[in-house]
């Protein structure tokens, strides 16, 4: 009697303190990695092949306004000279952050900052080209002074190239 016990004990030290295996989940199905799913809010999906997809397009929600971002910048835009001299010249941004110009010191840097781009000249000037209204402007700043500060000029900004 006194081993049936014991066995009894060891039996259920093994059933109840085994620790609880769950399985991984493995890698999805040659299939599956080929495609995707959207979720729509009622529940109900549905799949596409991605071969089948030429691009995703996302549009805002009613009120709100989609931020621009590198690509949307990107291109030449003719732009004016300001200071009251009249006349203008060209800007360039380029994919990889690169900026040249026809006006002055012809090399810069440029980035997407809230919406608009912010070139810096390596003379230290420095150029916003930003959306007011349904136009944009280049608004440029002299050395040493901020993005956020007063700017030296204001002038229009066209963009000269297709998206």
């Amino acid at each position: 009697m006194r081993n049936l016990t014991k066995g009894a004990c060891v039996l259920g030290m093994l059933v109840f303190g085994a620790p609880t295996v769950t399985p991984r989940p493995g890698p999805a199905p040659k299939g599956d990695q080929d495609s995707i799913t959207i979720v729509f809010k009622d529940g109900h999906q549905q799949s596409f092949r991605l071969a089948d997809i030429a691009r995703i397009d996302f549009e805002p929600s009613a009120g709100s306004v989609p931020a621009a971002g590198r690509n949307h910048f990107t291109g030449e835009w003719k732009v004016g000279v300001g200071g009251g001299l009249g006349g203008t010249f060209l800007i360039t941004l380029e994919p990889d952050g690169q900026a040249r110009k026809t006006l002055g010191s012809t090399h810069g840097i440029w980035t997407v900052v809230g919406g608009e781009a912010h070139i810096n000249w390596d003379d230290g000037w420095h150029d916003a080209i930003r959306r007011v209204g349904n136009k944009y402007q280049k608004v440029a700043f002299s050395p040493g002074s901020s993005f956020s500060g007063t700017p030296s000029n204001v002038t229009d900004a066209v963009y000269t190239e297709s998206n």
